[in-house]
This record gives C-alpha cells, structure tokens and sequence, in this order.
C-alpha cells in the first residue's frame, strides 16, 4: 500500500488513518521500526510537526511504541479503537452471547482466586443491586465488575472494562424495556455464594444461568419482530 500526500484538511487525522491502513495491511509488522518522521512528512507531504502529533496518537492507542534515541517501533497491528467500534455496532443478542462467555469464565476463575477483599466488594455490589433495585444497570455492571476484579488476571481486567461501555448500554435499553426480564438477584446471591465456597463450577454455572433467561427472552422478541415484518411485507 503506498503513502500518498495528504490533503489539507484536519492533517493529523489524515496522516493518522494512513498510518492505521499500513499497519492493518501489514506493511510494518510488530517489532518493525517505522520511517523516522523527515522520511514520513516527506511521503505525506506534511510538516513533521504533524507526522510527530500523529505518531503520539497510535502511540497513545498502543499500536506504535516510541524508544528515546532509537526511533519508533510497532507493539501492535490490531486497532483498539477499530475493535471497539465493531462492538459499539453489535446488537444486542451478540452482547449477551459475548458476557455470558466473559463472565461464565471469570465466575470461574474469581472461585478460585478470590481473596478476603475480593469477597468483601461482592457482598457490597450485592448489597448496592439489592437496594437500587432489579432494573438498576450501573450497579448490576458493578457487580459483574467486581466478579471480574475477583479473578486477579490483569488482561481480563482491561477486556472486560474496555467491554463495559456497550454492556451498560445494553443492559439500560433491556432493563428499561418492560418485556425483557428485570435483574434476578437471587442468582446474583447464588453465584456469590459459589465464589465464597470456592466451587469454580457451580459460579461457572450460575453466572451463565444469570443471562439464559435475558437471551432466550431477547431471542423471542427477535423472532416475533421478524414475522411480525414478513407479515406486514405480504
């Protein structure tokens, strides 16, 4: 794929996508040391000033990594901001299907990891979705949150927090829509329970049993809309 001279409007965010395509096709692999910013304003046609603000752009992103006297170097080739974009769009029946995997794991994990803390901000997110509610969705993604903290594994940390976002909205257009199930929060204590115990596959269990009944429930409604417009095209 070759470079070729950016136009003048809005510079930085021209020389940004262009270095985004490159990476994405592979033309630097990880590891790669990129062209030095003369090399790169002279093949845009920009100023290195904006070829500079740019590279601390993906720097920031954490696809490009800048090393004092050494130049700049690629850490990673898949876009964050492109991952969560595919998120943002996915509907919702996706979503569920994604944190029933997510967070069937960490229950998991959080059984056998869990610590004294870890236990204590359980009982609290319990506690908080008890008080607020069964149609409260900041505290019901609190209390997924703090099962997930519970598994003391950093990457699944960041996944899941960097997968929050369309959680919560998710769980705000369904907690608000009468036909979809309200927050069961004597599952939510079942799975509790479970971590206490220890018992990696009865929390498993219980965190995949906590969105059956919303993705059943959201799969009916799919289907009847469905029919409901193959009806009304005939």
């Amino acid at each position: 794929m070759a470079l070729k001279a950016a136009g003048r409007t809005s510079l930085v965010d021209s020389v940004v996508e262009q270095l985004r395509a490159q990476l994405a096709a592979g033309e630097w692999a990880v590891g790669d040391r990129i062209p030095t910013e003369h090399e790169l304003a002279a093949l845009l046609g920009v100023g290195r000033n904006t070829v500079r603000e740019a590279v601390r752009v993906l720097v920031h992103a954490g696809l490009l990594e800048s090393r004092q006297g050494n130049g700049t170097f690629v850490r990673s080739t898949a876009d964050p901001a492109a991952v969560l974009g595919a998120v943002r769009h996915a509907g919702a029946g996706d979503v569920l299907e994604l944190r029933a995997a997510l967070e069937a794991e960490a229950a998991r994990l959080a059984a056998v990891r869990r610590d004294t803390h870890d236990l204590l901000r359980l009982r609290a997110a319990l506690t908080t979705l008890r008080e607020e509610g069964d149609r409260n969705a900041d505290a019901d993604l609190a209390f997924h949150l703090a099962v997930v903290e519970a598994t003391h594994n950093t990457a699944f940390r960041e996944v899941y927090r960097f997968f929050s976002t369309q959680v919560h909205e998710v769980l705000v257009e369904a907690l608000c829509d009468a036909a979809m199930p309200a927050v069961d929060i004597d599952l939510h204590e079942a799975v509790v329970v479970a971590i206490e115990n220890g018992d990696a596959e009865a929390a498993e269990a219980g965190a995949r049993e906590l969105l059956r009944v919303p993705m059943e429930t959201h799969a009916a409604l799919d289907a009847a809309l469905a029919d409901a417009a193959e009806g009304d095209a005939r």
